[in-house]
């Protein structure tokens, strides 16, 4: 499939796009950036220099990608979700380094979340809308709120799992995440 650019995007020419890519109306994509194959950039969306979006990612309307931020493959950003590049954003900033985060394969990010710099959101992960992302997310958790915590755990279709980490909906298993699951009960002080 052809790349499709709508005439009011604004695409670097130093920008790489990978073919089957459609980028909608009056979205900026800037010079180093690359996108993968198959992906959508949606109408607003803004992608700095140099951020990395792998193949059959899906970039709805608003998403603000600041440089310093890597996107794997099939990764979900919804409508008007921020990632940030500062802890200590000022005006001038003279001595200014850029935070790395990445957003590893199959997560999905929901809408009007905002995601701090410096982390990392692991593999089929999924952060609600709204979240504001504080700490990095293990793979397969799902993490809700301001400041964001794990509230409970997901497949890689994206649907809940259960409390023997299954899926309901393909009946695929976890075992691993309920080890991980109780690594994390074990680190919190006992109350009497």
């Amino acid at each position: 499939m052809a790349l499709r650019i709508h005439p009011s995007a604004e695409v670097s020419r130093e920008a790489e796009i990978g073919d089957g890519t459609s980028v909608w109306h009056w979205a900026q994509i800037r010079e180093g950036a690359r996108i993968g194959q198959d992906c959508n950039i949606g109408k607003d969306v803004y992608i700095d220099a140099d951020v990395l979006v792998g193949d059959h990612c899906k970039i709805q309307n608003f998403a603000t990608l600041y440089k310093g931020l890597r996107v794997g493959d099939r990764v979900f950003i919804g409508p008007h979700a921020c990632f940030t590049n500062d802890p200590y954003p000022r005006a001038v900033s003279p001595d200014w380094q850029i935070v790395p985060t990445t957003v590893e394969d199959g997560a999905s990010i929901g809408a009007n979340a905002t995601i701090l710099c410096g982390l990392t959101i692991g593999r089929s992960a999924m952060v609600a809308a709204g979240a504001v992302v504080t700490k990095s997310v293990p793979p397969q958790a799902l993490v809700a709120g301001v400041p964001a915590k794990v509230i409970g755990w997901v497949c890689e279709c994206g649907r809940p799992l259960d409390q023997d980490m299954r899926c309901s909906h393909d009946g695929k298993s976890f075992p691993d995440l309920r080890t991980n699951k109780l690594k994390r009960r074990s680190t919190r002080p006992n109350r009497t």
